[in-house]
């Protein structure tokens, strides 16, 4: 796999194979490669335990718990704290709050995983991860990549959103228009030939604005 870089750190991209790495975490050893078999992975990094945002993030990922495993997916944090500072955290968020982290959360003290992941930006910070998140699949190819600045919270909403659509996607073989949600039509893919260029013009079944861009429901 070939890696932008950004100060010296390593960048995968959309369509590498996730790297692989062993790390401590909150629920033992892990081994990236032996992790989520046969499942959607999303792998997000935040900037430091005992944070006010990064909380916020974290129970979120902790609440809907049931739509991520409903939707195949193991959830995988980071920070660049000690396993002891995680289990602080966890605990100290549990026993104020009633949310418990059941994911397993990495311990990269040693930023070998940030780095890996291109989870340090100089520009933002070379000690605390920015608020990344990978979405993996099943073959451990990285899908879509997202990035966050320390200060501002990411969306869960919006991730739940694309690991659906990349799903929907893989099923049916389609394309997603902007603002997609489950349950709304679908882009089918532009025609390659005249004579499927000509199919699609007398196909009565799809919503078509013309021959290029036409949309379906899917059953």
């Amino acid at each position: 796999m070939e890696n932008n870089t950004i100060g010296g750190y390593s960048m995968p991209r959309i369509g590498d194979s996730a790297p692989d790495f062993e790390a401590i975490t909150t629920q033992g050893r892990l081994r990236f490669s032996d992790f989520g078999k046969n499942k959607w992975i999303v792998l997000f990094s935040h900037p430091a335990d005992f944070t006010p945002v990064c909380t916020t993030e974290m129970s979120g990922f902790a609440k809907r718990k049931n739509e991520f495993e409903e939707l195949n997916t193991e959830r995988l944090g980071l920070s660049i704290d000690s396993v002891h500072a995680h289990l602080g955290w966890v605990n100290n968020v549990r026993e104020k709050t009633g949310v418990y982290f059941d994911f397993p959360i990495i311990a990269d003290i040693d930023m070998k995983v940030s780095k890996l992941y291109g989870m340090l930006q100089p520009n933002e910070s070379e000690t605390a991860a920015v608020r990344a998140v990978f979405f993996i699949d099943p073959k451990k190819k990285i899908r879509l990549i997202m990035y966050y600045p320390l200060n501002v919270g990411r969306n869960m909403n919006e991730i739940l959103r694309v690991l659906k659509a990349l799903q929907v996607s893989d099923k049916h073989k389609v394309a997603m228009p902007l603002d997609w949600k489950p349950g709304e039509n679908v882009i089918v893919p532009p025609p390659k030939t005249l004579d499927e260029m000509n199919e699609r013009l007398a196909d009565e079944t799809l919503e078509k604005v013309d021959f290029y861009l036409a949309e379906k429901a899917l059953a």
